[in-house]
Protein backbone atom coordinates (compact mmCIF):
# COMPACT_ATOMS: atom_id res chain seq x y z
CA UNK A 1 0.00 0.00 0.00
CA UNK A 2 3.13 2.15 0.68
CA UNK A 3 4.63 1.69 -2.39
CA UNK A 4 1.22 2.72 -4.16
CA UNK A 5 0.88 5.74 -2.43
CA UNK A 6 4.82 6.73 -3.73
CA UNK A 7 4.00 5.58 -7.48
CA UNK A 8 1.16 7.89 -7.42
CA UNK A 9 2.93 11.04 -5.87
CA UNK A 10 5.59 10.60 -8.11
CA UNK A 11 3.28 10.61 -10.74
CA UNK A 12 1.84 13.73 -9.77
CA UNK A 13 4.93 15.17 -9.47
CA UNK A 14 6.62 13.96 -13.23
CA UNK A 15 3.79 15.77 -14.79
CA UNK A 16 4.44 19.21 -13.35
CA UNK A 17 8.05 19.25 -14.88
CA UNK A 18 9.13 18.97 -18.83
CA UNK A 19 11.94 15.76 -18.25
CA UNK A 20 9.72 13.32 -16.14
CA UNK A 21 13.09 10.61 -16.11
CA UNK A 22 15.60 12.98 -15.15
CA UNK A 23 13.60 14.01 -12.10
CA UNK A 24 12.70 10.39 -10.94
CA UNK A 25 14.75 9.04 -8.33
CA UNK A 26 15.80 5.28 -9.17
CA UNK A 27 15.95 4.08 -5.82
CA UNK A 28 12.98 3.18 -3.85
CA UNK A 29 13.10 4.83 -0.16
CA UNK A 30 10.19 3.52 2.05
CA UNK A 31 10.39 6.57 4.04
CA UNK A 32 9.02 10.17 3.17
CA UNK A 33 12.32 11.38 3.69
CA UNK A 34 14.18 9.63 0.76
CA UNK A 35 11.55 11.50 -1.20
CA UNK A 36 11.90 14.90 -0.02
CA UNK A 37 15.69 15.01 0.06
CA UNK A 38 15.46 14.21 -3.91
CA UNK A 39 12.74 16.80 -4.04
CA UNK A 40 14.42 19.64 -2.79
CA UNK A 41 17.88 19.02 -4.75
CA UNK A 42 16.95 18.15 -7.89
CA UNK A 43 17.05 21.51 -10.09
CA UNK A 44 14.50 20.67 -12.01
CA UNK A 45 11.88 21.13 -9.39
CA UNK A 46 13.29 24.30 -8.52
CA UNK A 47 13.15 25.74 -11.83
CA UNK A 48 9.52 24.17 -12.00
CA UNK A 49 8.55 26.05 -9.27
CA UNK A 50 10.22 29.49 -10.21
CA UNK A 51 8.11 28.85 -13.56
CA UNK A 52 4.92 28.31 -12.13
CA UNK A 53 5.33 31.47 -10.10
CA UNK A 54 5.99 33.63 -13.45
CA UNK A 55 2.36 34.68 -14.05
CA UNK A 56 1.58 35.88 -10.74
CA UNK A 57 5.27 37.80 -10.43
CA UNK A 58 3.63 39.46 -13.66
CA UNK A 59 0.54 40.44 -12.98
CA UNK A 60 1.72 42.59 -9.14
CA UNK A 61 4.30 44.11 -11.63
CA UNK A 62 1.45 45.54 -14.02
CA UNK A 63 -1.06 46.17 -11.21
CA UNK A 64 1.98 48.47 -9.88
CA UNK A 65 2.87 49.83 -12.75
CA UNK A 66 -1.12 50.63 -13.50
CA UNK A 67 -1.48 52.09 -9.92
CA UNK A 68 1.74 54.50 -10.06
CA UNK A 69 0.41 55.91 -13.61
CA UNK A 70 -3.01 56.39 -11.83
CA UNK A 71 -1.56 58.06 -9.35
CA UNK A 72 1.16 60.37 -11.58
CA UNK A 73 -2.39 61.39 -13.89
CA UNK A 74 -4.07 61.78 -10.68
CA UNK A 75 -1.25 64.31 -9.26
CA UNK A 76 -1.31 66.17 -12.29
CA UNK A 77 -4.93 67.13 -12.61
CA UNK A 78 -4.94 67.99 -9.33
CA UNK A 79 -2.11 70.06 -9.39
CA UNK A 80 -3.54 72.11 -12.43
CA UNK A 81 -6.56 72.39 -10.70
CA UNK A 82 -4.84 73.77 -7.77
CA UNK A 83 -3.09 75.94 -10.01
CA UNK A 84 -5.75 77.30 -11.87
CA UNK A 85 -8.03 77.73 -9.35
CA UNK A 86 -5.68 79.93 -7.06
CA UNK A 87 -5.26 82.14 -11.05
CA UNK A 88 -8.89 82.34 -10.38
CA UNK A 89 -8.91 83.63 -7.02
CA UNK A 90 -6.18 86.09 -7.34
CA UNK A 91 -7.84 87.31 -10.44
CA UNK A 92 -11.18 88.03 -8.09
CA UNK A 93 -9.03 89.43 -5.57
CA UNK A 94 -7.52 92.31 -7.79
CA UNK A 95 -10.96 93.03 -9.08
CA UNK A 96 -12.18 93.21 -5.26
CA UNK A 97 -9.43 96.08 -4.79
CA UNK A 98 -10.18 97.51 -8.19
CA UNK A 99 -13.53 98.35 -7.13
CA UNK A 100 -12.70 99.65 -3.85
CA UNK A 101 -10.34 102.07 -5.39
CA UNK A 102 -13.44 103.36 -7.44
CA UNK A 103 -15.80 103.60 -3.96
CA UNK A 104 -16.12 106.98 -2.54
CA UNK A 105 -14.58 106.17 0.63
CA UNK A 106 -11.72 106.97 2.46
CA UNK A 107 -9.89 108.55 -0.27
CA UNK A 108 -9.21 111.96 1.90
CA UNK A 109 -6.02 112.68 3.98
CA UNK A 110 -7.24 113.84 6.94
CA UNK A 111 -4.92 116.05 9.40
CA UNK A 112 -5.45 115.40 13.26
CA UNK A 113 -3.44 115.18 16.40
CA UNK A 114 -3.19 112.40 18.17
CA UNK A 115 -3.67 111.83 22.33
CA UNK A 116 0.06 112.91 22.60
CA UNK A 117 0.20 116.56 20.67
CA UNK A 118 1.72 115.02 17.47
CA UNK A 119 -0.03 115.64 14.03
CA UNK A 120 -0.68 112.74 12.34
CA UNK A 121 -2.01 112.59 8.64
CA UNK A 122 -3.84 109.43 6.45
CA UNK A 123 -0.38 109.02 4.80
CA UNK A 124 0.93 108.42 8.46
CA UNK A 125 -0.94 104.96 8.86
CA UNK A 126 0.00 103.48 5.28
CA UNK A 127 2.01 100.16 5.29
CA UNK A 128 -0.23 99.23 7.97
CA UNK A 129 -3.59 97.36 8.91
CA UNK A 130 -6.08 99.61 10.19
CA UNK A 131 -9.26 99.24 12.43
CA UNK A 132 -10.96 102.74 13.04
CA UNK A 133 -13.87 103.71 15.06
CA UNK A 134 -15.57 107.15 15.22
CA UNK A 135 -17.05 108.00 19.06
CA UNK A 136 -16.50 110.51 21.85
CA UNK A 137 -15.08 110.25 25.33
CA UNK A 138 -18.70 111.40 27.31
CA UNK A 139 -20.11 108.76 25.37
CA UNK A 140 -22.44 106.35 28.10
CA UNK A 141 -21.99 102.67 26.92
CA UNK A 142 -22.20 102.27 23.35
CA UNK A 143 -18.65 103.67 22.63
CA UNK A 144 -17.10 101.95 25.30
CA UNK A 145 -18.39 98.41 24.09
CA UNK A 146 -17.32 98.99 20.56
CA UNK A 147 -13.80 100.21 21.86
CA UNK A 148 -13.47 96.81 23.86
CA UNK A 149 -14.95 94.74 21.29
CA UNK A 150 -12.59 96.49 18.86
CA UNK A 151 -9.55 95.87 21.74
CA UNK A 152 -10.52 92.29 22.05
CA UNK A 153 -9.93 91.75 18.03
CA UNK A 154 -6.97 93.35 18.23
CA UNK A 155 -5.71 91.13 20.69
CA UNK A 156 -6.82 87.88 19.72
CA UNK A 157 -5.18 88.72 16.17
CA UNK A 158 -1.53 89.46 18.12
CA UNK A 159 -1.79 85.98 19.08
CA UNK A 160 -1.62 84.66 15.30
CA UNK A 161 2.34 85.15 15.04
CA UNK A 162 1.57 85.23 10.87
CA UNK A 163 0.01 88.18 10.45
CA UNK A 164 1.23 91.44 10.88
CA UNK A 165 0.10 94.12 13.53
CA UNK A 166 -3.13 95.62 13.65
CA UNK A 167 -3.37 99.58 14.80
CA UNK A 168 -6.86 100.40 16.43
CA UNK A 169 -7.11 104.35 16.13
CA UNK A 170 -10.59 106.14 17.86
CA UNK A 171 -11.69 109.63 15.97
CA UNK A 172 -14.06 111.60 17.75
CA UNK A 173 -16.69 113.23 16.96
CA UNK A 174 -17.28 115.39 19.72
CA UNK A 175 -13.96 117.79 19.14
CA UNK A 176 -15.02 120.71 21.46
CA UNK A 177 -14.72 118.32 24.42
CA UNK A 178 -12.27 115.68 23.39
CA UNK A 179 -8.86 117.49 23.41
CA UNK A 180 -5.78 116.37 23.55
CA UNK A 181 -5.59 115.47 27.45
CA UNK A 182 -9.22 114.30 27.37
CA UNK A 183 -7.89 111.48 24.70
CA UNK A 184 -5.09 110.90 26.72
CA UNK A 185 -6.53 109.63 29.54
CA UNK A 186 -9.75 107.42 27.34
CA UNK A 187 -7.63 105.60 25.94
CA UNK A 188 -5.75 104.26 28.32
CA UNK A 189 -9.04 102.17 29.50
CA UNK A 190 -8.71 100.01 25.97
CA UNK A 191 -6.14 98.49 24.10
CA UNK A 192 -2.55 100.08 24.71
CA UNK A 193 -1.90 100.40 20.51
CA UNK A 194 -5.31 101.91 20.66
CA UNK A 195 -4.22 105.91 19.22
CA UNK A 196 -6.91 108.96 19.75
CA UNK A 197 -7.05 111.55 16.95
CA UNK A 198 -8.66 115.11 17.39
CA UNK A 199 -8.62 118.22 16.01
CA UNK A 200 -10.42 121.58 15.32
CA UNK A 201 -14.18 121.20 14.89
CA UNK A 202 -13.46 121.67 10.74
CA UNK A 203 -10.22 118.92 10.11
CA UNK A 204 -12.99 116.22 12.34
CA UNK A 205 -15.67 117.15 10.42
CA UNK A 206 -13.50 116.58 6.83
CA UNK A 207 -12.01 112.93 8.43
CA UNK A 208 -15.89 112.00 9.32
CA UNK A 209 -17.11 113.24 5.60
CA UNK A 210 -14.50 110.88 4.24
CA UNK A 211 -15.76 107.64 5.53
CA UNK A 212 -19.83 109.13 5.61
CA UNK A 213 -19.42 109.05 9.11
CA UNK A 214 -23.12 111.23 10.54
CA UNK A 215 -22.46 112.94 13.48
CA UNK A 216 -24.78 115.39 15.46
CA UNK A 217 -24.87 117.39 18.92
CA UNK A 218 -27.96 117.13 20.92
CA UNK A 219 -29.12 119.56 23.10
CA UNK A 220 -27.18 120.69 26.27
CA UNK A 221 -28.63 119.50 29.38
CA UNK A 222 -28.75 121.78 32.89
CA UNK A 223 -25.24 121.06 33.17
CA UNK A 224 -24.43 121.90 29.47
CA UNK A 225 -23.51 117.81 29.01
CA UNK A 226 -25.15 116.38 25.57
CA UNK A 227 -24.69 113.16 23.80
CA UNK A 228 -23.35 112.96 20.15
CA UNK A 229 -25.79 110.93 17.81
CA UNK A 230 -23.29 109.19 15.51
CA UNK A 231 -22.43 106.41 12.92
CA UNK A 232 -21.58 103.38 14.98
CA UNK A 233 -19.46 101.33 12.91
CA UNK A 234 -15.95 99.39 12.54
CA UNK A 235 -14.23 100.16 9.66
CA UNK A 236 -11.32 97.98 8.27
CA UNK A 237 -8.68 99.93 6.19
CA UNK A 238 -5.95 97.86 3.97
CA UNK A 239 -2.17 99.00 4.36
CA UNK A 240 -3.03 100.77 0.80
CA UNK A 241 -5.34 103.15 2.77
CA UNK A 242 -8.21 101.72 1.01
CA UNK A 243 -11.61 100.95 2.95
CA UNK A 244 -11.99 97.38 2.85
CA UNK A 245 -15.04 96.76 5.35
CA UNK A 246 -17.06 97.54 8.04
CA UNK A 247 -18.85 96.04 11.03
CA UNK A 248 -22.11 97.23 12.94
CA UNK A 249 -22.33 96.53 16.08
CA UNK A 250 -24.37 93.12 15.41
CA UNK A 251 -21.13 91.68 14.49
CA UNK A 252 -19.47 89.90 17.36
CA UNK A 253 -15.46 89.99 18.59
CA UNK A 254 -15.46 86.65 16.79
CA UNK A 255 -16.88 87.68 13.53
CA UNK A 256 -15.06 90.94 13.39
CA UNK A 257 -11.88 88.63 14.47
CA UNK A 258 -11.98 85.93 11.52
CA UNK A 259 -13.04 88.73 8.65
CA UNK A 260 -10.22 90.90 9.48
CA UNK A 261 -7.72 87.63 9.64
CA UNK A 262 -9.06 86.25 6.32
CA UNK A 263 -9.17 89.51 4.54
CA UNK A 264 -5.08 90.52 5.82
CA UNK A 265 -4.14 86.69 4.48
CA UNK A 266 -6.03 87.25 1.02
CA UNK A 267 -5.01 91.27 0.82
CA UNK A 268 -3.50 91.85 -2.52
CA UNK A 269 -1.43 94.96 -2.60
CA UNK A 270 -1.69 97.75 -5.17
CA UNK A 271 0.96 98.07 -7.48
CA UNK A 272 3.40 101.05 -7.09
CA UNK A 273 1.61 104.17 -9.22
Amino acid sequence: MLSLRCIVRNLRLQSCLPFRKSWVSTSQQPSGSGYALVQHSHPLLFHGRCLSQGPKSSSKISLLTRVGVTLLLGGGLLGSWVYVYNEKQQKLRQQRVEQLKKVALGHGNFSLLDHRGQRKTKKDFLGNWVLLYFGFTHCPDICPDELDKLSAVVKELDKDTSLPSVLPIFITVDPERDNVEALARYVKDFHPRLLGLTGTPEEVKEAGRDYRVYANAGPKDEDGDYIVDHTILIYLVTPDGLFLDYYNRMKSQEQITESVRNHIKNHVLLPQQ
